[in-house]
């Protein structure tokens, strides 16, 4: 029997929302079911041959409750007989989904898959999920004790990040400028017009373009804000990721089954790995799992043509560049989350749409994408272009 292999023959995802803005009135099931109907309308695909569809969902209460899969399956028209599950590894679960769906298909329990995610974080606010008053903390006393804290925070992770590696608040907005740059670039350049299926609002407006971007963004307007976290600190709204609404889908199958239906894969999915780090810094992760992810892939740093590093705070990319000695040129080249934002469950599938468009508009052999999570949790991906 020959080896059996995960490829991605389409991805697309909506624009990215603010919030409280062009998508903050959609139910994240239709906006799901959305990205669904744009990979069957694409590919030409029938649904029928779907064996699982894997979705990240961050916050799984209220509209995001009861197996978002399913029912976006069921809200996109598709067969009954399509399953669907929903998962949660925080900010990475959609790159999660992608791992299950390439394990699913390398092991024979899938020959088709979609992997994808949303969140709606207008509506579903973030921490929405641990509001249950009955239970306290979702760490128990256990877990704090043994780290001396009285809770977990992000922000403060960030502010650690900042300070280990030495990343002074110019420093931060500079790279939070550049990611509006970069995507200002992208749109003004149509890079990215050929990854988004728009949105149909109710107003009868076609919703296109990542509403995040705040054009002519620079250190010195972002000198003026004032930190969130620490007074003395060095992180703030302008140089943190966006609050945001989106979603996102990748269609993935064997090299055989796109044979037989008559599809090209875009990318092969070549590694995946995990890694934990200090759960209290929170955010640093990506370092080891890159680290990891190269090792096993037998790839340098410099074989990798494109990086996709969420921008969860400005601090986590930078650092992430001074551990591995990546090119910063190769770094999130059409923006990253500080400008476009990140829909908690939906940004993993974001990123590896943006990645994997970007790849075969540059011809690029390898990209590789990472992301931070809560926990102290990183995803890390290396795709290698058909």
């Amino acid at each position: 029997m020959s080896a059996r292999d995960a490829v991605i023959v389409e991805a697309v995802r909506t624009p990215v929302g603010r919030r409280n803005g062009a998508l903050s009135g959609q139910h994240a099931v239709e906006l799901s079911a959305h990205v669904l109907k744009a990979l069957q309308t694409r590919t030409g695909i029938d649904p029928e041959v779907v064996d699982d569809v894997i979705w990240g969902v961050v916050n799984q209460v209220g509209m995001q409750a009861n197996n978002t899969a399913r029912t976006a399956v069921l809200a996109a028209g598709w067969p009954e007989s399509v399953p669907g599950t929903t998962i949660d590894r925080q900010c990475g679960s959609s790159q999660q989904a992608v791992h299950f769906a390439a394990a699913g298909l390398i092991s024979g329990q899938y020959d088709v898959v979609v992997a994808g995610g949303v969140e709606i974080m207008s509506t579903v606010p973030i921490g929405a999920s641990t509001a249950v008053r009955e239970y306290g903390s979702p760490s128990p006393r256990s877990v704090l004790d043994r780290y001396g804290i009285e809770g977990f925070n992000q922000g403060i992770g960030a502010e650690m990040i900042a300070d280990k590696w030495g990343l002074s608040r110019e420093k931060l907005d500079e790279f939070s400028a550049g990611s509006h740059a970069k995507l200002a670039d992208a749109i003004d350049g149509g890079r990215l017009e050929a990854q988004i299926a728009p949105v149909a609002l109710a107003d009868g407006s076609l919703f296109s373009v990542d509403e995040g971007l705040r054009r002519g963004t620079s250190v010195e307007s972002l000198s003026g804000l004032k930190t969130v976290f620490k007074d003395d600190g060095v992180i703030h709204a302008g140089n943190a990721s966006q609050i945001s609404d989106g979603s996102a889908a990748v269609l993935m199958m064997t090299s055989a089954k796109a044979a037989e239906l008559g599809l090209t894969p875009i990318a092969r999915f070549h590694t995946g790995v995990l890694a934990g780090d200090d759960p209290v810094m929170m955010l640093s992760a990506p370092i080891p799992a890159t680290q990891k992810a190269l090792q096993k892939s037998g790839l340098l740093i410099d074989d990798i043509g494109a990086f996709e590093v969420n921008e969860a705070f400005a601090s986590v990319p930078m650092a992430w560049l001074a551990e591995t000695g990546a090119d910063p040129a190769r770094l999130n080249p059409n923006g990253g989350a500080i400008a476009i934002g990140h829909p908690l469950g939906g940004s993993g599938a974001r990123l590896m749409t943006q990645l994997v468009h970007h790849m075969r508009d540059r011809n690029i052999r390898y990209g590789l994408q990472t992301m931070c999570e809560g926990g102290g949790l990183a995803n890390a991906t290396i795709l290698e272009l058909l």
